[in-house]
């Protein structure tokens, strides 16, 4: 897209005619069809309707509704497919990327520069999905519950919740810790569009798995049992860590369940023996 372009585009939201010197211009990842770190993933045919949607979208901070936190707005997007990538899901990795401007002001010159240095770079969406479908059954969950348990593997793939038809865009933020693992900015405009191969994708995923597995372990018992459990994580597979991610929290919220029960037991005893006393 040509300068002339782009600030044609982004005058149609101004009061006046902005010049090229006025204006930060950046690209970000808004969202993709790779499952989230909540286990939901959007569908094809919703990023195309959010493709249209975000368009003069505003960002903000940790997705607060106060005007004061306006920081930038999207004047256009573009839906990118990457056919050397395929997604958890089998499907091939497609991204909605926006492109947003800042005017320049002596207020968010600080901003900026965390911006370039990297420092404000994870963004998440907020928009409305009539639609929440399962993976495994496709039953739309909005409008009745299903048997299958959302994070467990089914047939060797994770069941997910589909989010399709979009109704609504609202906004995008900068966060700390997106939902969507390559949500963000990716470069300055104009700079060489940042792509990662798949290799470089499955391993981010691990390793926020390997994070919460370890967590997990360290919260299971002693601190010998906890290393035994961090071996064993380190030599397994996506699916793998999923699966015994799954399983410790299992493990955890009964153990949790029984410490509390032991402790009410533990507590009306001795209210009994106070009474008697």
């Amino acid at each position: 897209m040509e300068m002339n372009e782009i600030l044609e585009r982004i005058n149609s939201f101004t009061r006046r005619e902005l010049k090229e010197d006025e204006v930060y211009i950046f690209d970000v990842v808004l969202c993709d069809n790779e499952i989230d770190r909540d286990n939901e993933r959007f569908s094809i045919n919703a990023l195309k309707t959010l493709e249209k949607l975000f368009v003069g979208k505003t960002g903000i901070f940790d997705h607060d509704a106060r005007s004061g936190g306006q920081t930038a707005r999207i004047f256009a997007t573009e839906l990118v497919t990457d056919d050397s990538i395929k997604t958890a899901a089998g499907e091939t990795y497609t991204y909605l990327k926006g492109m947003a401007y800042m005017v320049r002001t002596d207020e968010n010159v600080s901003l900026i520069r965390e911006i370039d240095g990297g420092i404000k770079k994870e963004v998440s969406v907020s928009c409305a999905a009539k639609t929440r479908m399962c993976s495994v059954c496709g039953i739309d969950l909005n409008k009745k519950k299903c048997s299958h348990r959302i994070g467990k593997i089914y047939n060797g793939k994770v069941a997910h919740v589909i989010l399709d038809n979009i109704t609504d865009a609202y906004e995008w933020s900068f966060v700390a810790v997106p939902a969507q693992v390559n949500a963000g900015v990716t470069k300055r405009f104009c700079d060489a569009e940042m792509r990662e191969d798949n290799s470089a994708i499955m391993e981010k995923l691990c390793e926020n798995l390997k994070a919460d597995v370890y967590r997990l372990c360290m919260a299971g018992g002693s601190a010998s049992y906890a290393k035994v459990l961090k071996s064993a994580a380190d030599k397994m597979s996506a699916e793998e860590l999923l699966e015994f991610k799954n399983a410790l929290e299992k493990q955890h919220t009964s153990r949790s369940a029984s410490q509390l029960e032991m402790a009410e037991d533990n507590y009306n005893e001795f209210r009994m023996e106070s009474v008697s006393k």
